[in-house]
């Protein structure tokens, strides 16, 4: 995650986890998101998409690898994903140069 900014999930969907006191939580496909915008990350509207906000949840949480608030998310968006710092397990390994120029 970049230094500086908190990024929040923005959602297709939602579910209340009665375990955490009826907690709202993101669903479905999740994008990041930062408070005060109104759109994500990677350009899409919140309203005319039909996104839920979740300001309560960072976008490290919503990343199903880290086991947090991501027990239905299904998706998450590649776009965000590189703006925010969450690299898939599909990435492409980072760049670098293996026989470099003398």
């Amino acid at each position: 995650m970049k230094r500086g900014k908190r990024y929040a999930v923005a959602a297709s969907g939602q579910w209340t986890d009665e375990e955490d006191g009826r907690r709202r939580l993101p669903a479905g496909e999740v994008h990041a998101w930062e408070p005060g915008r109104n759109e994500t990350m990677c350009g899409l509207s919140l309203s005319r998409s039909q996104l839920v906000r979740f300001p309560h949840v960072s976008w490290p949480d919503a990343v199903p690898e880290s086991g947090g608030a991501a027990d239905r998310v299904q998706r998450v968006c590649r776009r965000c994903g590189s703006v925010a710092g969450h690299r898939g397990g599909d990435a492409r390994p980072p760049w670098h140069r293996i026989n470099p120029r003398p």
